[in-house]
């Protein structure tokens, strides 16, 4: 159609990674081409080589460092979310004063555990969880058990809402039963 250009367009790579492209405008017959070679600027094929050495000799020390930062965020995110529980007053009021103490002095003690040791190691984070999972949840289990208008996972709730306890089964959720 009249004074729609048509343009046809040509990529060619090579196995030299050399990129030649070029142009022609089939109304006019104007032709242009151009070649773009991989030498300005960019990684030699032995920098890559050794890029990619280095990042697999350090894939393994990565896992440990992300295992480790999953560990402290759960921990760390399960601790607020109880504070938050407990400072709420729609489940303040449902909680003893003394359970409610509980927590409040076991989260505590958790995030100073955690400002004081960074550099804890995974298992030692896991089990500061645990302990603090152990202590929180059948409290908050027997909160929901003896108010039964309560709304089952909020945001400050473990497993409800942000992080929870970071996917883990336990502290999942608020329905917890136990079988003697």
């Amino acid at each position: 159609p009249r004074g729609v250009p048509q343009i046809n367009v040509c990529f060619d790579i090579d196995a030299n990674g050399i990129l030649n492209v070029s142009a022609e405008d089939k109304t006019a017959g104007v032709k242009n081409k151009i070649t773009i070679t991989n030498d300005k600027g960019r990684l030699s094929k032995e920098e890559i080589e050794k890029m990619v050495k280095d990042a697999e000799r350090y894939k393994a020390e990565d896992e440990e460092v992300k295992k480790k930062v999953e560990a402290k965020n759960s921990l760390e995110n399960y601790a607020y979310n109880m504070r938050n529980t407990v400072r709420d007053e729609k489940f303040a009021s449902k909680l003893n004063p003394e359970d409610k103490e509980k927590i409040e002095k076991a989260v505590e003690e958790a995030i100073e555990w955690l400002e004081r040791n960074q550099l804890a190691e995974v298992d030692e984070l896991e089990d500061k969880l645990k302990e603090l999972e152990g202590l929180c949840n059948p409290i908050i289990s027997k909160m929901y058990q003896g108010g039964g208008d309560m709304p089952m996972g909020g945001d400050g709730m473990p497993g409800g809402g942000y992080g929870g306890s970071g996917g883990s089964a336990s502290g999942a959720g608020p329905k917890i039963e136990e079988v003697d």
